[in-house]
């Protein structure tokens, strides 16, 4: 399953890319991330960040260790995670667009154990809608953030 979702956002990449690499804000920009805990000793963030994030996804909270496998700063990154029979792969990716920016995040699943190969075959399709919306969502909060920032202030 993969699934890609991009948005326009009215921000200078710079901007985008802080927001998107903020670990210790992303609880207050992304509405769906309840909590994160930094696993690694470090600050920043880069290749080997590693993280336990929490969200809400399809009505449950659910809890998952991360840490960033590719990163090429100022441009993008990827994000893996295994769970529940299934290794997970996120990669965002910031681009000039005009005054503006595109971000582009593609997420793919792929199902390791039993159970999880029986799910994504059985429900693999509503999985996708649903993973789909939230990131939409993530999306639409990264660029209200960023498109907040980057407003002149009103007078």
């Amino acid at each position: 399953m993969e699934v890609t979702c991009t948005r326009h956002i009215d921000a200078p990449t710079e901007k985008v890319w802080v927001l998107m690499t903020d670990l210790e804000a992303f609880p207050q920009t992304v509405g769906g991330i309840e909590s994160v805990e930094r696993l690694d000793d470090g600050t920043g963030f880069g290749l080997g960040t590693t993280w336990r994030e929490t969200r809400t996804l399809f009505g449950r909270t659910a809890t998952e260790d991360m840490w960033v496998t590719e990163f090429e700063p100022g441009r993008s990154y990827v994000v893996e995670a295994n769970s529940h029979g299934a290794e997970y792969r996120t990669s965002q990716r910031i681009e000039p667009d005009g005054d503006g920016s595109v971000l582009t995040m593609t997420f793919s699943g792929t199902a390791t154990g039993t159970i999880s190969k029986i799910m994504s075959a059985t429900v693999g399709r509503l999985f996708t809608k649903a993973t789909k919306k939230a990131f939409e969502q993530d999306l639409a909060d990264i660029a209200a953030a960023a498109e907040a920032q980057s407003s002149p202030p009103s007078s």
